[in-house]
């Protein structure tokens, strides 16, 4: 009995460290990843998103007014001979990545580049082609690459279950516009092909806010918002474009994956 009760004693104690030293794991395991978070200052991103540029209500209506300031695709739809398209077909898909650095706990900046082409089919609204009655065909065609320089603030900080943020800054885009196809001689009608271009970069202001959710002690998946505003100079004497100026806003919503590191 004296054994049995020994025995039994042995296992209870040993069952008891047992459980202590879990427990004393699994806080360190803890107190581990809570400082490896924090100490994580650096992170990696990719995003997928859509951008949906400025409409034609955003954009101003002074073309052929005199006023140099006058948005190539709005001069497009309301000239001489216009072209029929629509702004909502220009929203497209974009991708990018980005370097973030935790400045504290609470602040973020960051430099990151996207991605954006598309290509709109468009035709005379008015006129056609007098011999084989054919549309009169063109692709307008826009490409930016946005390079970015933003600041972040996380009202919760960069350890919660969630991190919401919020940031500005500074958005240099390089763009490239084009109008390729066929076009009218207005002076006597006769159809003749041409590819019209402009290109440079614009600067304007950009504001993003998101959440993120960490999966793990260094992934963080999100979905963020992005607005941006900057306009382009077409310099229509020199690219023979409609119009001056090319706006390069929109907003778009992209899914994120950042890497902490």
């Amino acid at each position: 009995m004296m054994k049995r009760h020994c025995l039994k004693v042995v296992q209870v104690s040993t069952l008891a460290l047992m459980m202590s030293l879990a427990a004393l794991a699994t806080n360190a395991s803890a107190q581990i990843v809570q400082v490896t978070r924090a100490d994580a200052r650096h992170s990696i991103g990719f995003n997928l998103g859509y951008l949906s540029v400025k409409g034609e209500d955003g954009r101003p209506d002074i073309c052929f007014t005199g006023d140099d300031d006058c948005d190539t695709l709005v001069a497009n739809l309301r000239g001489t001979d216009p072209l029929f398209f629509q702004f909502k077909d220009f929203n497209f898909v974009t991708f990018g990545g980005e370097w973030l650095y935790g400045v504290s706990n609470y602040l973020e900046t960051g430099v990151g580049v996207t991605f954006y082409q598309r290509s709109v089919p468009s035709v005379y609204r008015d006129l056609e082609n007098r011999v084989t009655g054919a549309e009169i065909a063109q692709d307008l065609k826009l490409r930016t690459v946005p390079i970015t320089a933003t600041v972040r603030f996380l009202p919760v900080g960069r350890e919660g279950a969630v991190e919401p943020y919020i940031g500005a800054g500074v958005a240099f885009i390089n763009w490239r516009y084009s109008e390729t196809g066929e076009f009218v001689d207005s002076s006597d009608g006769s159809i003749f092909r041409a590819n019209y271009r402009a290109d440079g970069t614009a600067v304007g202001p950009v504001i993003v806010g998101g959440i993120r959710f960490p999966a793990g002690d260094a992934l963080l998946a999100g979905v963020e918002v992005r607005w941006q505003k900057a306009k382009g100079d077409t310099n229509s004497v020199e690219s023979q474009l409609l119009g001056n100026k090319l706006d390069l806003g929109g907003t778009s919503i992209n899914f994120t994956m950042h890497l902490r590191f």
